[in-house]
């Protein structure tokens, strides 16, 4: 938390009780919520909270590298608080989103060089596929159709 409040610092930006109950959200959990989730998670401590303040502090929070924003493709974004590159998978029936640990991608960013005039600053990497949940359940559902 010492880090938190010292970049708040350094930015000059005002540390509010509604950020910091975000932050301190998202550090523990290891899901990707969406800031409608995080919303509704906080709502019974934060009562007076609205989700405009949650999407703000998650833009501030984003802003100063504490938070990373993903866009999964379902139309909003999911929030983590490991910044350290790391690709993300996401279950395409129930729509988890998991970290991918153990692989990194970031020799990307210099293996693309040849291929663009771009300057590389970053890359997101997600996969999809079934969790496994959802990949129990359908082949229970396939088992039972067979019956």
């Amino acid at each position: 938390m010492l880090n938190f409040t010292q970049i708040f610092k350094e930015k000059k930006l005002k540390l509010t009780p509604q950020r910091i109950a975000v932050y301190k959200y998202l550090c523990s959990t290891t899901e990707h919520p969406s800031a409608e989730t995080i919303y509704k998670s906080l709502q019974e401590d934060y009562p007076t909270m609205s989700l405009a303040t949650v999407y703000k502090a998650l833009k501030v929070l984003v802003s100063v590298n504490l938070v990373q924003e993903l866009n999964v493709g379902e139309g909003n974004f999911r929030y983590d608080a490991s910044v350290c590159p790391h690709p993300h998978i996401q279950c395409i029936k129930c729509s988890r989103v998991d970290d991918v640990n153990g692989i990194s991608f970031v020799h990307l960013n210099d293996d693309i060089k040849d291929y663009t005039d771009y300057e590389v600053l970053l890359n997101q990497v997600y996969f999809y596929g079934l969790c496994s949940e959802c990949k129990n359940s359908a082949q229970l559902e396939e088992k039972n159709e067979t019956k």
